[in-house]
């Protein structure tokens, strides 16, 4: 069983930047793809960036294009969410997700990120 812990969370002002981490485990960045989710109040849960095995692709939201950036450690273990210029509308759930097949997909439990004055 893989278990994914996010963390860097937390109250940030218009502007601000924050930068979340999901930390596996177990080693899975040459197997699993990485996505990074988000679930505002009211709203269903978009992804909004992912990263596949190996590095090999990385993908952004409209959203969040030039805004976010998706990034792994060396050890392969956490995979970071680096977030820019953040908006009110960024206020949300974020939550990591590793997936290798219908069988291997695993959630973090979540981690409030708010944007306000």
């Amino acid at each position: 069983q893989l278990q994914l812990v996010e963390s860097g969370g937390g109250l940030v002002h218009p502007g601000g930047s924050l930068r979340l981490a999901c930390e596996a485990s177990r080693f899975i960045l040459d197997y699993y793809t990485i996505t990074w989710f988000r679930q505002a109040p009211g709203k269903e849960r978009e992804g909004i960036s992912y990263i596949t095995p190996n590095d090999e692709n990385k993908h952004y939201a409209d959203a969040v294009k030039g805004l976010f950036t998706i990034s792994t450690n060396n050890a392969k273990t956490t995979v970071y969410l680096q977030m820019d210029s953040l908006i009110p509308e960024d206020t949300a759930v974020y939550y990591c997700n590793a997936y290798l097949n219908e069988g291997q997909d695993f959630w973090g439990q979540g981690i409030q990120v708010t944007v306000s004055s």
